[in-house]
């Protein structure tokens, strides 16, 4: 069995707004990341995709705030760390992120390399600006971006060229699990294609040894990610290999997402393209029960009231709902 690198358990964080209303945008979620092992986590606008992979770092702004449950990075909880240690010790170095809308990322007053001098010399105040350049070279080289970048601005770089140089600079100095959250958002085609390269080039090559990627394009992840972890309301409703979350869903939220997105796979050409009828539940104050009920079409009545857990079906595969997994695939036999 490989390495754990990252271990959640039950983690637990929330908005405080201004009327000091808390919004568990993150709701007791487990998840384990081993060395050399990638998971996808997939979920609408809302979810909160972006707020697990913030609070994954144990680095918190206001309004965010942890709540409860551990983070353990390589062997370490970081739950309860001083927030400075964190970002000396973790960020960067343990943990990396490539943030939402990473083209805006850079500063537009400094050129690539003065931005990479921050990020190393915030964890080693002594290396020097010419070691600083021959490593950023040398990385920026491998990963197939030209040296030039190093010296330009940010105004200077296409969008994909700004995307793929905030991914090296991400991975400058070598985190073992990266979380990248959304990064081939906002691209044309070609862009997207080249960024999904440059991320599994990381991989092999050796540059990251784990990947938590975050999108809301379900099957883009089966071409990406070795599991996948289905996101809804704050809770993890659905978890297993590639294969079995994009072709073979378990749970309706799940099986209703795959079917709101036109993809080139084959096996899925020809399902019926259908919408998600409503739209998630107000988390300051969610539902009792399944927080998808309210749009499930295969929902009984004791759904709305009936808390459950995730059920294990075997091999590591699990989901979130009342109704037995027989029974849910009968459900989607009648239908088709």
């Amino acid at each position: 069995m490989s390495k754990v690198i990252l271990e959640v358990n039950e983690l637990t964080t929330k908005y405080i707004t201004r009327f000091r209303e808390d919004i568990y945008a993150v709701d007791h979620v487990s998840l384990k990341v081993e060395d050399g092992k990638s998971i996808g986590i997939a979920g609408e606008s809302g979810c909160g995709k972006s707020t697990l992979a913030l609070s994954l770092m144990g680095y918190y702004f206001p309004p965010l705030h942890y709540s409860s449950g551990e983070i353990i990075v390589d062997g370490r909880n970081i739950t309860g760390m001083n927030p400075d240690n964190v970002r000396k010790t973790i960020l960067g170095n343990e943990i990396s992120y490539i943030p939402q809308a990473a083209m805006n990322a850079l500063n537009p007053t400094q050129k690539v390399i003065r931005f990479i001098e921050d990020v190393i010399q915030a964890h080693n105040p002594r290396v020097t600006r010419q070691e600083i350049y021959e490593l950023a070279r040398e990385r920026f080289e491998l990963l197939g971006l030209p040296a030039d970048v190093l010296q330009k601005y940010s105004v200077e770089l296409s969008g994909g060229m700004k995307q793929r140089t905030v991914i090296a600079t991400s991975v400058i100095l070598s985190p073992k699990v990266l979380i990248a959250d959304e990064p081939s958002s906002a691209l044309d085609v070609t862009s997207q294609k080249m960024v999904i390269k440059m991320i599994l080039d990381l991989m092999e090559k050796g540059i990251i040894k784990s990947l938590i990627f975050i999108t809301h394009e379900l099957p883009l992840l089966y071409n990406v990610t070795d599991d996948i972890m289905v996101m809804y309301a704050g809770q993890i409703v659905e978890r297993g290999s590639a294969d079995e979350v994009v072709f073979d869903p378990i749970h309706p939220y799940s099986k209703a997402l795959m079917g709101s997105i036109i993809v080139p796979e084959a096996g899925l050409r020809d399902v019926k393209l259908t919408a998600i009828p409503g739209t998630p539940p107000n988390l300051k104050n969610p539902p009792a029960g399944c927080r998808f009920a309210a749009r499930c079409k295969f929902a009984m009545p004791e759904c709305q009231a009936i808390s459950v857990n995730l059920r294990d079906t075997g091999g590591g595969r699990t989901y979130r709902c009342i109704i037995p997994e027989e029974d849910l695939r009968k459900a989607y036999e009648n239908e088709s």
